[in-house]
């Protein structure tokens, strides 16, 4: 991908019908399928900042895209393509899409979601350290006594969390889950995602990178599991470059945390609006989504 400091804070499709806008994609109703753009929007601590940061948009639907092709053995997914050219060609007869929308959209399965956020973990960092700290537990998985930051767990865990397209998501348990989704749902989800995670993981290693927790989301279509959404991007995972990883210590990721410690710094209290980001941490983060990608094609043919 050639870097360019082109960005795309916003899609603008008149004629179409914009169906929301989240935090990063905005969505487009075509009827039976989704048109997805993923601009160069970043949130930190659930809030959209003003400052977008270069090719991160397309870094996320080409590595989403990676993965679709990859995973699809294990679970089938939502996409159809992202050629711009034959989205149009397709789906949008007459119309022309501007070149900034070339390799940041994605046409889908339209797919009726599941209302939960599925995450695993394979490391102990974050909120999970946290939490670790304060009860020897993460999201009720009671783990072993004298772990580190950041040490790779026995098993991989599941810890789902409430789907919040506004706000905070929140942690719940499989049973909450079943509530949410069904039991059996929950069951077959958890299975997914650990599947899902494994395969990844391996794959990422043989690149130099750890993949220490992800998330993923699934939808229903013509009632069959699909996975939906994005899948193992540096806006949903934590990549850890394998020679500098360590344990005691929090790894430097390739994924938002660069932006977050700048926040921590400067003292944001972390409701909006949020803050406008210097060129520096932008150029920075800008790179490490870049580098993310690049890494991931290690075992390209």
């Amino acid at each position: 991908m050639t870097r360019t400091t082109e960005t795309l804070i916003k899609a603008e499709l008149p004629g179409l019908k914009l169906m929301s806008r989240g935090k990063v994609r905005d969505i487009y109703d075509l009827g039976s399928s989704l048109l997805i753009v993923t601009t160069d929007r970043l949130s930190a601590f659930d809030v959209v900042l003003p400052t977008p940061i270069p090719e991160k948009g397309r870094v996320l639907t080409q590595m989403s895209a990676f993965w679709f092709k990859r995973l699809r053995h294990v679970v089938p997914n939502h996409m159809l393509s992202t050629d711009l050219k034959e989205i149009v060609r397709e789906m949008l007869p007459g119309k022309s899409l501007d070149p900034v929308y070339d390799g940041r959209t994605m046409l889908v399965k339209k797919a009726k979601r599941f209302d939960a956020e599925c995450v695993v973990r394979g490391y102990l960092i974050g909120s999970g350290w946290k939490d670790y700290k304060k009860t020897g537990a993460v999201c009720g998985h009671r783990l072993p006594a004298g772990l580190q930051e950041a040490q790779k767990l026995p098993q991989p865990i599941f810890t789902p969390s409430t789907k919040a397209d506004k706000g905070h998501d929140e942690n719940i348990t499989i049973e909450q889950m079943g509530k949410i989704v069904g039991e059996g749902n929950a069951k077959e989800l958890e299975r997914l995602t650990l599947a899902l995670y494994k395969e990844a993981a391996a794959y990422m290693e043989k690149c130099g990178l750890i993949l220490a927790d992800t998330k993923f989301e699934f939808g229903l279509l013509d009632d069959k599991i699909i996975l939906i959404d994005e899948a193992i991007t540096p806006d949903s995972s934590r990549f850890w470059d394998i020679k500098t990883y360590r344990t005691g210590t929090s790894p430097e990721s390739f994924d938002k945390q660069y932006v977050r410690d700048y926040l921590e710094r400067i003292g944001w209290n972390k409701t909006p609006p949020g803050p406008s980001l210097p060129p520096d941490v932008v150029e920075g983060t800008s790179k490490r989504y870049l580098e993310a990608l690049r890494r991931l094609e290690c075992q390209q043919p």
